[in-house]
């Protein structure tokens, strides 16, 4: 009598470790070493005391949502890829448009650079500070600005000062020094190395793309 109980708990688990094995192996190639550990350990289990069934269905449980999370992982991967594909597709059509760009540079060159910035409260002294390479600042008094949008250029053949790349930032009276946007020529746009998203333009340089604040399209040329 022993001998059939034996023989039928046998039976039963072998049973039960094939249909978990075949259960197991449908989910995918990634499941193959979890599913030899499991029939190994359905065979080797102790005939006179048999793990609970429970067991294996919660293992199989647990493998089945770490599945679903790594397809989910992987699904989340390639749907980034793409939108950055379409993000450089997009913007690549947008070449040669006037666009707007938060920076706290500005590159100066022959041109004038228009650039704007908003103010909390009203500011009595409200300076443009501009600061070279090797930490030279030049100083433009704006005066007193109202609360809002203000709008400046920058020459700087007017200002005197040399072509290249300038730290930008705004004083203004007892207020956090707000963004700048200033206004250029989206010249390129590249992938970089990391697989990220490169845009260069005239009056900043190369900057992120989510940096871009608005487009303006191409100037059309006067006949």
């Amino acid at each position: 009598m022993t001998t059939s109980l034996l023989t039928n708990n046998t039976t039963s688990s072998s049973s039960s470790g094939g249909s978990i094995s075949n259960a197991i192996g449908a989910n995918g190639e990634m499941s193959n070493l979890f599913t030899t550990l499991l029939v190994a350990q359905i065979k080797n289990q102790n005939p006179l005391e048999p793990n609970d069934p429970s067991e294996f269905v919660s293992q199989l449980t647990q493998l089945s949502q770490t599945e679903t999370l790594q397809k989910l992982s992987s699904q989340t991967t390639l749907n980034g890829a793409l939108l950055e594909s379409l993000q450089t597709l997009g913007l690549g059509g947008q070449v040669g448009g006037q666009v707007t760009v938060t920076s706290s540079s500005v590159q100066l060159g022959d041109g004038a650079v228009a650039g704007s910035f908003e103010l909390g409260a009203t500011s009595a002294k409200t300076t443009l500070v501009l600061t070279s390479d090797g930490g030279t600042e030049r100083r433009i008094d704006l005066g007193t600005r109202s609360a809002g949008n203000v709008d400046f250029s920058l020459d700087r053949s007017t200002l005197g000062l040399p072509a290249g790349r300038y730290a930008i930032r705004v004083e203004a009276d007892q207020q956090a020094a707000p963004a700048i946007s200033l206004q250029g020529t989206l010249s390129s746009v590249r992938l970089a190395a990391n697989g990220g998203v490169v845009v260069d333009v005239s009056s900043v340089g190369e900057t992120a793309p989510d940096a871009i604040t608005a487009f303006h399209g191409r100037t059309t040329a006067q006949p």
